[in-house]
This record gives C-alpha cells, structure tokens and sequence, in this order.
C-alpha cells in the first residue's frame, strides 16, 4: 500500500438502524474472539482511583465530576485505534494478535492520529472550560458548598435547574461536534493513508448524509458507555472494546472505500 497520504474526501453512503444494528453484532463477535478487557482494566482503575482521590480532596472540584466522567467519551475514539485495527485485520484473515494493538502508532497513522487526537482533547477541554463557566453563572452563585449541599441544590434550587438544562445544552452540541469529527475519521485513518483533514471532512460528510441515524449511533454509544460506567467504571472494560471493533465495521458500511 502506498504511504503517500491522500486529501481527497471518501463517498460516503446512506445507512439506516439495521446497520448500526449489524455494527453492534460484528463488535460484539470481535470482541468474543479478541477480548480487551483485560488490557484496559489496568489502564482504567488508576485513572479511576487518581480522579477519586482529587475530588475526596477538594470539594471545589466537585461539580466537574460529571462534565469529566461525561467528557472522557470525548477521548474514546482515540483510545479504541488499536480495535479499529484488530478488527480490520480479522476482516482480511490477517493475524490479529495483541501485537498489532499499537500498530496505528508506529506506521503511517502515527501523524494523523495524533492530530485528530489533538483535535478531541481541545474539544474536551472546551467542553471543561463551558461546564465550568456554566456552573460559575447559575448555582456557583450561591457560593462554596459541600458535595452534599451540591447535589441537594442541583435539583432544589433555581440555579441549578438553570444549570442542568444549560449543561445538558451544552453536552448535546459537544457530542454532535465529536461524533461529526470522529466517528468516520480515526478508522478511516488506520484504514488506508489519508490525512487528518480528509478524515474529518469525509466523517462530517457520513454525518450529514445520515443525520438522525448517527445521532441515534451517538445516543447508542452514550447509553453503553453510561451502562459500563455504573458497576465503578468496570463495565468500561467491556464497552470500550465492543464500542471500538462496533465503530470499525460501522465505518466500513458508511465510507466508500
């Protein structure tokens, strides 16, 4: 395969629920036949408990809680390259053996994918800085408080009411912006040489030739992924993997390749 990368936007194709449906499938039967969560519980329990213990700490980081649990989706895709290529090499007959896990980050998706990673974490960090700034304009205004003052405003008061609805505002326009720059792009890079910025336009083209079918792909990955996170983030484990090998043969069905 030629390493020269390419500019040009991929054609993108119509899909409907049967293929995210099918995607969800295939994710499932990769990750029976390559497991991964044995690889990312070590990675997830460390973050967990460093989180944990910033916030036990300090009570003024306590309403980032959920606008940084929630905004770590926003880093999935660039965490799951190593299932886009697993589950492209068990789609060719290739060896997918654990060994090709950081493939992408040795070869010719090394640069893009770091772009496009860099691209998620401003995004996150934006994210951050607007759920702050919202918290800063409604129920930040009723001063200092323990968490469990915090929780007990969140739903008593006003501001917090204002706030839930403003965050929640927020949170839909970061997830759309994510899932227009993503969902197409980080496979679409491990696939073949393209640049970062073709990547983005061929995943925001996929989004806006399939609306209401990716937002409901988006709503999908968010219910999973909130699923995996209530047994104290082990079912993360599980979910990110299914999710990763599932975004692979979803992007197989939505890009022309």
């Amino acid at each position: 395969m030629d390493d020269t990368a390419e500019h040009a936007v991929s054609p993108v194709r119509n899909i409907t629920g049967a293929d995210l449906s099918w995607a969800l499938k295939q994710g499932w039967a990769d990750f029976r036949e390559k497991r991964g969560d044995l690889l990312l519980l070590p990675l997830i329990y460390p973050v967990v408990g460093l989180l944990a213990s910033a916030f036990a700490f300090n009570n003024r980081l306590f309403p980032l809680i959920f606008p940084l649990v929630a905004g770590l989706s926003i880093l999935g895709p660039a965490v799951a390259a190593g299932f886009y290529e697993l589950a492209k090499r068990r789609e060719t007959g290739q060896d997918s053996s654990w060994f090709h896990f950081l493939d992408p980050l040795r070869g010719r998706s090394r640069l893009p994918i770091f772009v496009l990673t860099a691209v998620l974490a401003g995004l996150f960090l934006a994210w951050l800085a607007a759920a702050w700034a919202i918290y800063g304009a409604t129920l930040g205004q009723l001063g200092p408080s323990t968490p469990s003052e915090f929780l007990r405003d969140l739903f008593a008061t006003r501001e917090g009411l204002k706030m839930i609805l403003l965050g929640n505002l927020a949170g839909a326009a970061f997830a759309i912006a994510t899932l227009s720059v993503s969902v197409a792009s980080f496979p679409m890079v491990v696939d073949k040489p393209v640049d970062a910025l073709a990547a983005i336009q061929t995943s925001m083209a996929a989004v806006a030739k399939n609306p209401m079918t990716m937002i409901r792909w988006g709503v999908t990955v968010v219910a999973i992924l909130a699923l995996g996170a209530l047994p104290l983030f082990v079912g993360l484990a599980v979910a990110l993997p299914v999710l990763g090998y599932a975004t692979w043969h979803l992007y197989t069905r939505v890009v022309a390749r």
